[in-house]
């Protein structure tokens, strides 16, 4: 199944990914993915999945829809392009006795044949694509006819796509790439999934919980990539400006009254259909 859409002209996806890459290998993601764990868990019971299945999750990350796919006895594969995200994920299968397979893959051009599994996975990853048809068209390919596809997307009104708008102010995306947050939206997914599948969404909340946000601010501009890199990029005066902001958003989402920080995060979790 492969939909066309009309492309920027001037959007060169292959030094964007580059570029993406070398963001998410900044820091280390895992120090961040490893508290989202119950997303994935969550994820693996809106498909139903099951003992006897073939799952693919995409841009595993440190592999939280991974291990709770392999909790399930399923047959998982786990895929990324940054190398040392899927170390993480492997030290944690090996410690927790779980069975996997983890392979370096760009989530554009999956190295597997055409309708190889029953369950295509990717939890707040395979969003952060630049050619996001692509992406899809890849997710649908992959998946027999039947199989289900679940997602887990940060939506724009959440807290992480404010902090993506945020930083999108002050350190502006690449012309022709869209909004990751576009994939937390039902409109979005009908147009890069509508004509491959049945679309059934639903919104949930992921809660961030750290000591306080000073210690969120400590962990994310030291180990979440796009916030790593975006401070990088910036002067001393622009990165000021951006901190003070992302102080804002944080003012405004934490409902924490006692020093600590708990914040929701909307997410749009998805379950697709393939069409027969």
């Amino acid at each position: 199944m492969t939909i066309q859409t009309p492309l920027h002209p001037a959007t060169d996806f292959t030094a964007i990914k580059g570029r993406q890459q070398r963001a998410w290998s900044s820091g280390d993601y895992a120090v961040v993915g490893v508290t989202l764990q119950i997303v994935g868990e969550m994820l693996c019971e809106a498909v139903d999945l099951r003992s006897n299945q073939r799952v693919l999750d995409v841009a595993a990350g440190n592999g939280n829809a991974t291990l709770a796919a392999a909790r399930r006895f399923a047959e998982v594969v786990s895929t990324d392009y940054v190398g040392s995200l899927l170390e993480r994920g492997r030290e944690r299968a090996q410690a927790e006795r779980l069975s996997a397979i983890f392979r370096e893959a760009d989530a554009e051009a999956l190295p597997f044949e055409d309708a190889s599994f029953d369950v295509v996975l990717s939890t707040f990853g395979v969003m952060f694509t630049p050619n996001q048809q692509q992406a899809a068209n890849e997710m649908l390919r992959v998946c027999r006819p039947g199989g289900k596809i679940g997602l887990a997307n940060w939506t724009p009104e959440s807290f992480i796509g404010q902090l993506f708008k945020t930083i999108g102010k002050h350190l502006p995306p690449p012309a022709g790439v869209s909004s990751p947050a576009l994939w937390g939206t039902r409109a979005h997914l009908d147009r890069l999934f509508g004509a491959g599948g049945r679309i059934g969404t639903q919104s949930r909340n992921f809660v961030f919980r750290y000591e306080s946000p000073e210690h969120w601010i400590e962990i994310f501009r030291n180990y979440y990539g796009p916030v790593v890199k975006a401070f990088e990029a910036l002067d001393d005066t622009a990165g000021a400006a951006l901190a003070t902001d992302i102080d804002a958003l944080l003012g405004k989402f934490n409902l924490a009254t006692d020093g600590t920080l708990v914040i929701p995060s909307e997410y749009l979790e998805v379950v697709i259909v393939r069409n027969n």
